[in-house]
């Protein structure tokens, strides 16, 4: 029973008090206070000189080899664009001007830049590079790099224009400093979510390959790229595998935030075009490390004899989901008529049995999603009160009145007559929609046309849970079908909003902010690439997403933040679907980690190590 794609817990942060001993725009640079951390909830844990993050063991040896897997291909290097099929990995090549912290909810630290201010009113924010910092051929990391970075991200990626829209430019103010300037004042995630931006090597990529021939950052290559990070590309099979090793001269190895960790020796990935293949190849021991997605699985398909003999360990963690809000779903693409009408979407909801499928496929080791926030203290539920319900009541004439009447419940199926009424309930909602049923097909009252639906899914993993949907959906005359692509054709059509209904995965943090109108905004509807899958444009959601950016403390975030979760719900976007309570994992015996991992993740792969080198 597949839940998902896999998560990624490095999370856009945005928020609220940002501690940063901020200094006044006109205090020259050598007076400035430059801080070594960011926190968007709280003081950082770590002053200023600290040895290293406590859930780190400082004494793990270097060496050995991580054999990791992926589905799918990979045909680029470029870690800039938001076209072709990036290769998995580049986060070990690359570094970023700071580095977060898994035991603390949106802090980081000073990586390549060893430290960040920023005036009162917060309209710009300048970082300092440290001297020591160098690319792997030994130059420099410059003022000129970071500003090359930042230009080629807003340029060539729309994901990340959208991202840094409120960055209006950057430039060279010291021999190691960059300023970073804001079009509006106040918004206190700018500096946090700057310090996560990858720093490319500018003379690099205007330089020449070994054939003499120009670089360019605006195309995809399957040239090693060359970064600062800890490892390097050592070898590659297009499209199939990739070996990254440890560099000996890394620049960072002993800096604070990087002790007892990046210790493997080397990690390779091979690519597996289908994921049961992937699975086989865990089983029988070619790879090191799985984390499983599938509820089923995990309950069928772990009883092998490495598993029964202690070579291969399982373990279940709720740790990278304690500061992460899910909203898994089917999303439709309400770029296509047929998915505008509310009462349609909402009759999408009323075919999904979840409580069969969690029975039958995954073993009841699934929770329903009933909130974009879903899992966190964001998350609304039952009728809006005090702050809440005031933000609310600003918009009383904007909203579904339900907003204020009628907590929000998904349908309960997991027998007969209850799908039948619900699917009967669907047939009504068609119907005010402009929908009848004619025999056993589904039409438009005015064209005749049968309502067609085709899921597009990346994997064949997912079939399993969408084929019952389907079904369901053909029972109240819907032609209802399944088209599974591979990863690229996958990519495309999901950047260029070419589908009907596909399955996402929105993650939250506990900070949400600037993301949010990438994710729901107006602005983001026609922005190829963007998270506004659905295609939702509605004023009030433009609204409240600004207040949420701006939130004047803790309190005001959360109260506005479960606003907008209730106008999302309302309007029956999406089809909520499930995901787990806790991350499973199983991995070979040769892999360590620490005994006590941080409160906020795992530590995987930065702070384990391979028994190997212990030898």
């Amino acid at each position: 029973m597949t839940f998902g794609p896999r998560l990624s817990i490095c999370l856009a942060t945005l928020g609220l008090a940002l501690h940063l001993g901020a200094a006044q725009a006109e205090t020259p640079s050598s007076e400035r206070e430059w801080n070594h951390a960011t926190s968007l909830m709280g003081e950082p844990k770590y002053e200023k000189g600290f040895e290293r993050f406590d859930y780190v063991n400082p004494d793990a040896p270097k060496g050995g080899t991580l054999r990791m897997s992926e589905e799918g291909t990979f045909d680029t290097f470029n870690p800039v664009l938001a076209k072709g099929d990036t290769a998995v990995g580049l986060s070990l090549v690359f570094d970023t001007l700071m580095k977060t912290s898994e035991e603390e909810v949106s802090t980081s630290y000073g990586l390549i830049a060893e430290g960040v201010s920023f005036p009162d009113d917060i309209s710009e924010a300048t970082f300092r590079i440290r001297s020591e910092a160098k690319w792997a051929d030994g130059e420099p990391i410059t003022p000129e790099d970071v500003i090359f970075s930042f230009e080629s991200y807003k340029t060539h990626n729309p994901l990340q224009a959208s991202y840094y829209a409120h960055v209006t430019a950057a430039e060279k103010t010291g021999d190691r400093d960059v300023t970073f300037t804001f079009d509006e004042k106040n918004n206190k995630e700018l500096p946090q979510i700057l310090g996560q931006l990858i720093i490319v090597p500018k003379h690099w990529w205007e330089g020449k390959n070994d054939a003499g021939q120009a670089r360019d950052v605006s195309k995809t290559t399957l040239e090693p790229v060359m970064g600062s990070g800890p490892y390097e590309i050592a070898s590659f099979d297009p499209g199939s595998t990739i070996r990254y090793k440890l560099r000996d001269d890394y620049w960072a190895r002993d800096l604070n935030v990087n002790v007892g960790q990046n210790n493997f020796g080397e990690v390779r990935y091979t690519y597996f075009v289908d994921a049961n293949v992937e699975l086989e190849a865990f089983r029988a021991g070619t790879t090191d490390f799985r984390q499983e997605n599938s509820s089923s699985r995990w309950a069928t398909a772990y009883d092998f004899p490495a598993v029964q003999s202690g070579e291969v360990i399982r373990e279940e963690f709720e740790n990278p989901l304690r500061a992460t809000g899910i909203m898994q779903a089917m999303a439709p693409n309400m770029r296509r008529e047929k998915f505008q009408d509310e009462n349609v979407r909402k009759a999408l909801n009323l075919a999904f049995d979840f409580e069969s499928l969690n029975q039958n496929l995954a073993y009841n080791g699934l929770s329903r999603i009933d909130s974009y926030f879903w899992g966190t203290e964001l998350a609304s539920s039952g009728l809006p009160e005090g702050r809440e319900k005031e933000i609310l009541e600003e918009y009383k004439d904007q909203v579904p009145e339900e907003v204020f009447t009628t907590p929000y419940e998904n349908p309960v199926g997991g027998d007969t007559q209850k799908m039948r009424a619900n699917l009967r309930e669907a047939l009504n909602l068609f119907k005010e929609a402009g929908y009848e049923l004619q025999g056993r097909r589904l039409v438009n009252t005015e064209s005749g046309k049968q309502f067609e639906i085709e899921i597009l899914l990346q994997s064949a993993s997912f079939e399993r849970s969408v084929l019952p949907y389907v079904n369901d959906l053909k029972k109240i005359g819907i032609d209802a079908k399944i088209r599974t692509v591979d990863t690229a054709q996958y990519t495309n059509r999901v950047r260029s909003f070419d589908y009907d209904i596909i399955w996402v995965v929105w993650a939250q943090s506990l900070n949400p902010g600037n993301e949010q109108y990438n994710y729901w905004g107006s602005q983001s509807v026609d922005t190829q690439g963007s998270r506004n899958y659905v295609g939702i444009s509605d004023p009030v959601i433009d609204e409240l997403i600004p207040r949420i950016v701006f939130a004047r403390d803790r309190d005001e975030l959360i109260a506005t933040t479960r606003a907008l979760d209730r106008v999302l719900l309302a309007h029956h976007y999406v089809v909520p679907l499930f995901y787990s309570n806790a991350v499973k994992i199983a991995y070979r015996d040769t892999l360590m980690h620490p005994k006590e991992l941080p409160y906020y993740g795992i530590g995987f792969p930065d702070a384990w190590w391979s028994r190997e080198a212990e030898d």
